[in-house]
């Protein structure tokens, strides 16, 4: 099992990223979070089995929003079971 956070940066806000992530990690079976950060970028912190959290970075990289985005810092953390869904937070 693996969790990882991101922050990405780019075209992120206001553009219905958050919902495109959401959508993304329930199809893909993934839990976590996404969020706005105040400085304009985007936060998840996501976790799962290590080949679907591996998928849902790909497909992000490779998704309907890559051209908008900049960069993604992604951190490795310690597995911790927390979420049982994938939630916007506001």
């Amino acid at each position: 099992m693996k969790r990882i956070r991101l922050f990405i940066s780019g075209y992120v806000q206001g553009v219905g990223f958050r919902w495109y992530v959401q959508r993304l990690a329930k199809r893909i079976n993934v839990y976590g979070f996404v969020r706005n950060l105040r400085d304009g970028r985007v936060e998840a912190l996501v976790e799962g089995k290590d080949e679907l959290v591996e998928q849902f970075l790909q497909n992000l990289k490779e998704g309907s929003f890559k051209d908008q985005l900049e960069e993604i810092k992604k951190s490795e953390e310690e597995y911790q079971k927390e979420y049982s869904d994938f939630t916007i937070k506001f």
